[in-house]
């Protein structure tokens, strides 16, 4: 079926033309500096552009049919003419090339949880620097990143991608305020409102048992990191992810209210673009961060 999007797959295109001029998917991959599954994906997202088949194998090579072979006779000089002055004129933004873009729409994951585990992936990777740039719009090719963290979005071209994390979510307070208490004591402390995830409340109330009408409304504020310190010094609770108060769970910071564990039904996902300028270092940070979220666990109390 072909693409119901107009967007030109610019990376396939150029992929597409490597197979055509090296005869093969796996030389191409060589001379591309990726992998043979990388080509791969790129050449099915443009054959799923044009809604028909540009390349056919022949033993160990792969031949061009009659439409792939007028595509390629039409855009392989003006493709050459366009990366050799992109090379000649660009402004170097990345110095070191030891350097990876992470991109994520989870930004209290990032503030609480990732970022403070970073210096650990760049001293095993020999000093990788690592990007954290957030952002909630939907990702597209033209974006400068090699790594999107998300829970709810999606990239749109060819991509290694981990599940990283299955969301569970814990009611939290200050230790002087709710160590040795239950739910049923506690009900009379107002809960905080995340306005950036208005599913969280509703989800953790169902699991409990309970309604809107048996807990007490608190303040509201934008995203989680914003309300930590408010849960931290202050007379009341906060429902969140678990993974984002895992930390100061275990220093002493907050308290998890026993009992009050359940799963999101939210799954955090991990994906490398193929397009990236480190890719082995980007796949080697998804395989990490992945082993991070699962040493995460709070234990129970």
């Amino acid at each position: 079926m072909a693409a119901e999007h107009d967007d030109v797959p610019l990376n396939a295109i150029r992929a597409f033309v490597t197979i055509a001029r090296e005869g093969s998917v796996t030389r191409a991959a060589s001379s591309l500096g990726t992998t043979q599954s990388s080509v791969s994906r790129y050449l099915a997202v443009l054959q799923d552009y044009f809604g028909t088949v540009l390349v056919q194998r022949r033993g160990r090579r792969s031949e061009l049919t009659e439409f792939g072979g007028l595509f390629a006779n039409a855009v392989a000089e003006p493709l050459d003419t366009v990366c050799f002055t992109a090379k000649r004129m660009r402004r170097k933004t990345r110095t070191d090339a030891n350097r990876i873009v992470v991109r994520t729409s989870l930004s209290t994951f990032a503030y609480s949880f990732l970022i403070p585990n970073l210096q650990a992936f760049s001293v095993e990777m020999g000093g990788v620097v690592v990007d954290v740039i957030s952002s909630l719009s939907p990702p597209r090719s033209s974006d400068n990143f090699d790594i999107l963290l998300t829970r709810d979005l999606c990239v749109v071209e060819p991509a290694d991608d981990w599940a990283i994390h299955n969301e569970t979510l814990v009611c939290v307070g200050s230790p002087n305020h709710v160590m040795g208490k239950t739910l049923a004591t506690v009900r009379s402390m107002p809960i905080l409102n995340i306005t950036s995830r208005p599913d969280i409340l509703p989800t953790w109330l169902r699991a409990m048992n309970l309604t809107a009408k048996d807990i007490k409304s608190g303040a509201r504020y934008d995203h989680n990191y914003l309300a930590l310190p408010a849960v931290i010094t202050g007379k009341c609770l906060l429902v969140a992810p678990e993974i984002i108060v895992s930390d100061l769970v275990r220093t002493g910071a907050l308290h998890v209210i026993p009992g009050s564990r359940t799963p999101s039904g939210m799954q955090y996902r991990a994906y490398a673009v193929d397009r990236s300028d480190n890719p082995e270092v980007a796949r080697a940070f998804c395989r990490w961060v992945a082993r991070l979220c699962k040493k995460a666990v709070i234990p129970e109390a």
